[in-house]
Protein backbone atom coordinates (compact mmCIF):
# COMPACT_ATOMS: atom_id res chain seq x y z
CA UNK A 1 0.00 0.00 0.00
CA UNK A 2 1.10 3.66 -0.69
CA UNK A 3 1.49 5.81 1.64
CA UNK A 4 1.46 10.14 0.56
CA UNK A 5 4.78 10.69 0.82
CA UNK A 6 5.31 7.87 -2.15
CA UNK A 7 2.92 8.94 -4.09
CA UNK A 8 3.98 12.68 -4.27
CA UNK A 9 7.56 11.53 -4.92
CA UNK A 10 6.44 9.11 -8.25
CA UNK A 11 3.82 11.55 -9.20
CA UNK A 12 7.15 14.26 -11.35
CA UNK A 13 8.12 10.84 -12.58
CA UNK A 14 4.82 10.09 -14.12
CA UNK A 15 4.38 13.83 -15.21
CA UNK A 16 7.59 13.73 -17.01
CA UNK A 17 6.95 10.50 -18.80
CA UNK A 18 3.47 11.74 -19.69
CA UNK A 19 4.85 14.63 -20.95
CA UNK A 20 7.26 12.66 -23.28
CA UNK A 21 4.58 11.02 -24.50
CA UNK A 22 2.41 14.22 -25.24
CA UNK A 23 5.88 15.91 -27.38
CA UNK A 24 6.33 12.69 -28.86
CA UNK A 25 2.71 12.47 -30.39
CA UNK A 26 2.74 16.30 -30.96
CA UNK A 27 6.11 16.03 -32.91
CA UNK A 28 4.77 12.84 -34.61
CA UNK A 29 1.32 14.35 -35.90
CA UNK A 30 3.59 17.69 -37.36
CA UNK A 31 5.58 15.43 -39.22
CA UNK A 32 3.02 13.13 -41.03
CA UNK A 33 2.20 15.30 -43.72
CA UNK A 34 5.99 16.14 -44.69
CA UNK A 35 6.51 11.81 -44.27
CA UNK A 36 6.05 11.34 -47.88
CA UNK A 37 8.19 13.74 -49.16
CA UNK A 38 11.53 13.60 -46.92
CA UNK A 39 11.02 9.49 -47.00
CA UNK A 40 11.58 10.09 -50.97
CA UNK A 41 14.58 12.33 -50.13
CA UNK A 42 12.92 15.59 -52.36
CA UNK A 43 12.36 18.53 -50.96
CA UNK A 44 9.75 20.84 -50.24
CA UNK A 45 8.22 21.01 -53.92
CA UNK A 46 6.98 17.66 -54.51
CA UNK A 47 3.29 18.65 -54.54
CA UNK A 48 3.83 21.55 -57.00
CA UNK A 49 5.80 18.67 -59.09
CA UNK A 50 3.28 16.07 -58.67
CA UNK A 51 1.01 18.37 -60.33
CA UNK A 52 2.86 19.55 -62.60
CA UNK A 53 2.24 17.60 -66.71
CA UNK A 54 5.47 17.92 -67.78
CA UNK A 55 6.67 16.55 -64.67
CA UNK A 56 4.61 13.80 -64.62
CA UNK A 57 5.58 12.93 -68.19
CA UNK A 58 9.01 13.09 -67.08
CA UNK A 59 8.95 11.26 -64.36
CA UNK A 60 7.26 8.49 -67.29
CA UNK A 61 9.85 8.93 -69.72
CA UNK A 62 12.92 8.30 -66.85
CA UNK A 63 11.31 5.09 -65.98
CA UNK A 64 11.43 3.79 -69.40
CA UNK A 65 15.30 5.36 -70.22
CA UNK A 66 13.53 7.85 -72.57
CA UNK A 67 16.27 10.43 -70.72
CA UNK A 68 15.75 13.11 -74.31
CA UNK A 69 12.12 12.88 -73.86
CA UNK A 70 12.28 13.47 -70.17
CA UNK A 71 14.75 16.61 -70.42
CA UNK A 72 12.20 18.12 -73.01
CA UNK A 73 9.64 17.80 -70.42
CA UNK A 74 11.57 19.02 -67.72
CA UNK A 75 12.81 21.88 -69.46
CA UNK A 76 9.05 22.84 -69.70
CA UNK A 77 8.18 22.27 -66.31
CA UNK A 78 11.52 24.11 -65.35
CA UNK A 79 10.57 27.75 -67.32
CA UNK A 80 6.75 27.10 -65.40
CA UNK A 81 9.17 26.61 -61.59
CA UNK A 82 13.19 27.75 -62.03
CA UNK A 83 13.01 27.43 -58.29
CA UNK A 84 11.99 23.97 -57.64
CA UNK A 85 15.17 21.95 -56.79
CA UNK A 86 13.49 18.61 -57.91
CA UNK A 87 13.64 19.85 -61.55
CA UNK A 88 16.92 20.46 -61.79
CA UNK A 89 17.97 17.45 -59.63
CA UNK A 90 16.05 15.34 -62.12
CA UNK A 91 17.27 17.44 -65.11
CA UNK A 92 21.20 16.56 -63.55
CA UNK A 93 19.78 12.78 -63.61
CA UNK A 94 18.51 12.65 -67.43
CA UNK A 95 22.00 14.77 -68.31
CA UNK A 96 24.05 12.76 -66.50
CA UNK A 97 22.69 9.18 -67.45
CA UNK A 98 23.25 10.95 -71.45
CA UNK A 99 26.55 11.42 -70.27
CA UNK A 100 25.94 15.64 -70.51
CA UNK A 101 28.27 15.39 -66.97
CA UNK A 102 29.03 19.26 -67.16
CA UNK A 103 25.26 19.89 -68.01
CA UNK A 104 23.95 17.11 -64.93
CA UNK A 105 26.84 19.20 -62.31
CA UNK A 106 25.18 22.71 -63.28
CA UNK A 107 21.77 21.25 -62.77
CA UNK A 108 22.95 19.01 -59.66
CA UNK A 109 24.48 22.71 -57.97
CA UNK A 110 21.44 24.43 -59.23
CA UNK A 111 19.20 22.22 -57.13
CA UNK A 112 21.38 22.60 -54.15
CA UNK A 113 22.15 25.88 -54.56
CA UNK A 114 17.74 26.35 -54.13
CA UNK A 115 17.26 23.84 -51.38
CA UNK A 116 21.14 22.67 -49.76
CA UNK A 117 19.72 19.71 -48.03
CA UNK A 118 18.16 17.61 -51.38
CA UNK A 119 18.99 14.46 -50.38
CA UNK A 120 18.68 13.63 -53.88
CA UNK A 121 20.76 16.08 -55.23
CA UNK A 122 23.61 14.90 -52.87
CA UNK A 123 23.11 11.52 -53.87
CA UNK A 124 23.15 11.96 -57.59
CA UNK A 125 26.00 14.62 -57.50
CA UNK A 126 27.94 11.68 -55.43
CA UNK A 127 27.12 9.25 -58.04
CA UNK A 128 28.49 12.32 -60.87
CA UNK A 129 31.60 12.23 -58.92
CA UNK A 130 31.96 8.79 -58.75
CA UNK A 131 31.58 8.66 -62.97
CA UNK A 132 34.38 11.67 -63.09
CA UNK A 133 36.83 9.92 -60.75
CA UNK A 134 36.79 12.35 -57.83
CA UNK A 135 36.17 9.88 -54.78
CA UNK A 136 37.20 12.07 -52.67
CA UNK A 137 34.50 15.01 -53.72
CA UNK A 138 31.44 12.05 -53.50
CA UNK A 139 32.76 11.05 -50.13
CA UNK A 140 31.84 14.53 -49.23
CA UNK A 141 28.58 14.25 -50.74
CA UNK A 142 27.98 10.74 -48.54
CA UNK A 143 29.15 13.10 -45.29
CA UNK A 144 26.93 15.54 -46.34
CA UNK A 145 24.15 12.77 -46.87
CA UNK A 146 24.82 11.30 -43.31
CA UNK A 147 24.62 14.63 -41.62
CA UNK A 148 21.01 15.22 -43.16
CA UNK A 149 19.65 11.76 -42.47
CA UNK A 150 19.70 11.78 -38.66
CA UNK A 151 18.64 7.97 -38.57
CA UNK A 152 19.97 7.04 -41.89
CA UNK A 153 18.61 7.08 -45.13
CA UNK A 154 18.12 5.40 -48.51
CA UNK A 155 20.20 8.19 -50.82
CA UNK A 156 22.80 8.01 -47.89
CA UNK A 157 22.66 3.72 -48.31
CA UNK A 158 22.49 3.95 -51.71
CA UNK A 159 25.89 6.26 -52.45
CA UNK A 160 27.70 4.74 -49.73
CA UNK A 161 26.91 1.21 -51.67
CA UNK A 162 28.42 2.41 -55.03
CA UNK A 163 31.64 4.43 -53.75
CA UNK A 164 32.15 1.06 -51.49
CA UNK A 165 31.65 -0.59 -55.40
CA UNK A 166 33.58 2.30 -57.14
CA UNK A 167 36.63 1.41 -54.82
CA UNK A 168 36.16 -2.60 -54.81
CA UNK A 169 36.90 -1.88 -59.04
CA UNK A 170 39.49 0.80 -58.26
CA UNK A 171 41.43 -1.90 -56.06
CA UNK A 172 41.35 -4.65 -58.68
CA UNK A 173 42.92 -2.45 -61.41
CA UNK A 174 46.36 -3.10 -61.81
CA UNK A 175 48.26 0.24 -60.38
CA UNK A 176 49.15 1.73 -64.21
CA UNK A 177 45.13 1.92 -64.91
CA UNK A 178 43.85 3.81 -61.74
CA UNK A 179 44.95 7.04 -62.71
CA UNK A 180 42.86 6.59 -66.06
CA UNK A 181 39.88 6.13 -63.70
Amino acid sequence: MMNASTRRNQSPTRTVVFRLFAAAAVVTALAAPAAPALAAGWSSNETTTAADKDYVQAEKHIKSGDYQRAIAHLTKAAERQPKNADIFNYLGYTNRKLGNLDVALSHYQRALSLDPKHRGAHEYLGELYLTTGEIEKAEAQLSRLDSLCFFGCDEYRELKAKIAEYKKRQAALPNSDRSAN
